[in-house]
Order: C-alpha cells, then sequence, then structure tokens
C-alpha cells in the first residue's frame, strides 16, 4: 500500500461482511492536542460485529469500525508533549471507533507505552477486553478476594481477561465453555465448566455448595441471564457484559435481557444486578486509572503474568474475512487486524 496514503475498511450500509470496503484517502491531519498514529495492530470484536450487521447504538453507516489499537506515533499536534514521533502506543478510541484504518487521529492523552518486549498484537488485545473486565470485576461488581466467580465465555476476549484477572485478584474462578477450550480455561487459572452436555446452574452449585458471589455474563439474552441468576448464591451479583447471542440472535435478545435483569434487581432474594459504571463513561471520567491500567496491563504481560488468548490474525484488507469468522464462532481469545 502507498505510504503517503491512508487506507481504511468503511462500513457502507447495514448488512454482511461484504459491506465492508477499503478506501483511499490523504493521511489524517492531528489537530491541536492530538498525535497520529501509523497502525501496527487493530482489534476486531463482536460488537463490531453487531453494530455492522444489525440496528445498535453506536456509529451510523458510512463509518470506519474498531475500538482498540497499536501502533507508532506517526506525527504530533501543536501543544503534545511527553510522546515522541516513532513511540509505539496501545490506546482506546473511546466509542469514536475509527481503528480499521493505517492511520488514526486521536487525543495525545489516550495513548499508552507500549513496552518494546510485547508483541502488538498481544498488545492490542489487552486493552478493550482487560479495561471492560477490570471494570467489571472491581468498580461493578467490587469483588473480594477469596470469592467465587463464574465467568460465561471464559474461553473469549473479554472472558479469558476476567479469568486471568480474577485469579491475579485472589479469586476462585470457574468458567463456562465448550470441551475443547477446557484446557486453555483451566492454564488461564479457572475450572471449566461444561455448558453444551450440562447444567451450569447445577454444575456451580456442585463445585461450590450454594452457588457463585458473582456472575459475569457476556452471552446475554433472557434464558441465558435467568440461568445466570439462579447460580448465584444470596447476596450474589449478576454482570450483565455483552450480547454476544445477538450476533446471531439479532437485537431481540435485548429486550428479555433487561427483563430480566430487572427481576432480579427487584425479587426478595439478595441478589443483585450492578449495571454501572460502565466503559461508556467510566473512563472518559477517570483518565488516570484508564492508563494506570493500561499500563500494568502491558507490563504484566512482559513478565508473564498475564498472556491474552489470540484466536486469529487478518491483514487489514482481509477485514471482511475476520468478521466472517467471529459469525462462525467457535474461536477462543482476541480476532486481531494487522498492517504491514
Amino acid at each position: 500500500m502507498d505510504g503517503t496514503k491512508n487506507h481504511r475498511v468503511v462500513v457502507t450500509r447495514r448488512g454482511g461482511p461484504d459491506v465492508l470496503e477499503v478506501v483511499t484517502e490523504d493521511l489524517p491531519e492531528p489537530s491541536p492536542g492530538e498525535i497520529r498514529v501509523k497502525t501496527l495492530a487493530a482489534g476486531v470484536s463482536s460488537y463490531d460485529v453487531m453494530l455492522r450487521g444489525h440496528w445498535f447504538p453506536g456509529q451510523k453507516p458510512p463509518y470506519t469500525p474498531g475500538e482498540d489499537i497499536v501502533g507508532l506515533v506517526d506525527q504530533l499536534g501543536d501543544g503534545v508533549a511527553g510522546l515522541e514521533v516513532g513511540q509505539r502506543v496501545g490506546l482506546w478510541t473511546f466509542g469514536d471507533a475509527g481503528g480499521y484504518a493505517e492511520y488514526i487521529t486521536t487525543p495525545a492523552e489516550r495513548a499508552v507505552r507500549v513496552p518494546g518486549d510485547l508483541d502488538s498484537v498481544e498488545a492490542v488485545a489487552l486493552v478493550v477486553n482487560y479495561l471492560t473486565a477490570s471494570l467489571a470485576l472491581h468498580q461493578m461488581a467490587g469483588v473480594q478476594r477469596g470469592e467465587r466467580i463464574l465467568v460465561h465465555g471464559s474461553a473469549g476476549g473479554v472472558g479469558s481477561a476476567l479469568v486471568q484477572l480474577g485469579t491475579l485478584a485472589g479469586l476462585e474462578v470457574y468458567g463456562t465453555a465448550s470441551p475443547y477450550n477446557h484446557d486453555l480455561v483451566e492454564s488461564l487459572g479457572a475450572v471449566p465448566i461444561d455448558y453444551r452436555h450440562h447444567d451450569f446452574v447445577a454444575q456451580i452449585r456442585e463445585l461450590t455448595g450454594d452457588g457463585a458471589d458473582a456472575v459475569f455474563d457476556v452471552i446475554g439474552g433472557g434464558r441465558q441471564l435467568w440461568r445466570s441468576s439462579r447460580a448465584l448464591r444470596k447476596g450474589g451479583r449478576l454482570v450483565m457484559l455483552g450480547m454476544a447471542s445477538a450476533v446471531k440472535g439479532g437485537m431481540k435478545k435485548i429486550p428479555g435481557s433487561m427483563m430480566v435483569v430487572g427481576a432480579v434487581k427487584i425479587l426478595p432474594n439478595g441478589k443483585t444486578a450492578p449495571m454501572g459504571p460502565g466503559m461508556e463513561s467510566y473512563p472518559k471520567d477517570h483518565m488516570d486509572w484508564y492508563r494506570d491500567s493500561l499500563a500494568e496491563f502491558f507490563e504484566l504481560a512482559v513478565t508473564g503474568k498475564m498472556k491474552p488468548v489470540i484466536a486469529a490474525r487478518f491483514p487489514l484488507s482481509e477485514a471482511a474475512r475476520a468478521h466472517e469468522f467471529i459469525e462462525r464462532g467457535g474461536y477462543a481469545g482476541k480476532v486481531v487486524l494487522t498492517v504491514e
């Protein structure tokens, strides 16, 4: 690709992966307080796929997807201090999308230095997934050392982050996963539960005696969340973290999910369903938390105390294939786009 031009992926309209197109344009110029980043790796998520294929709160076509990026500082806008051209940084776009691109401009305060020994693909897998997991564990659920948690989709991007951060926090972690991912889940620090062939509610009660202190559900859907609430002990917390079931089931999954969350909140059984703070507001209001957390994740990965799971790598030009890969399911970890 021509280095004097920017190539980015655009969602031209709602639809299947074929609506993703690569466009060529002039390089974006950073405004005062911004930097231009030459992308090395960009994360792909189920959220990107849902937003592309269904009506969902967020971007409207045409737009460029992508929330997490690792790249090289390419140009400094006026007034930027503390960063240098050529530095490798990781960042989240704070819901503004735009990551599926060779170059992106972003406020300089969002950029966090990536240590030299850390692979760019692994680094980008630590951004949104691990920030989301940390926020859910500590700010939403308020977990305490020694508590028991159940993580659904524990081999996925956010799920595997929850397992690793939960283990580091001294929690007793259980994770639902397909049998072929049990070795992976166990290696991350969780007791695997086969949700395909067994009742996970019965399994968690058998393993713990009275259920989990907190359940983290990235699957969503009314039936799934109701069963998750039944896996809680008295006084437990149900944290709804995503709607992965909507990738195939569509937006009809949302109303049932919200009904169950509301029911959990009002039933007189001591169980709760905390809904905030969330990623839509907390990092913006707590930039020190965002920057310190991301820097800590990078250092933990460098020292080997944390290992992000990578499902697949695709060139930026093959973003449509990456979306097809996610829609097929059956994978473990983070899907990443790479730029030469």
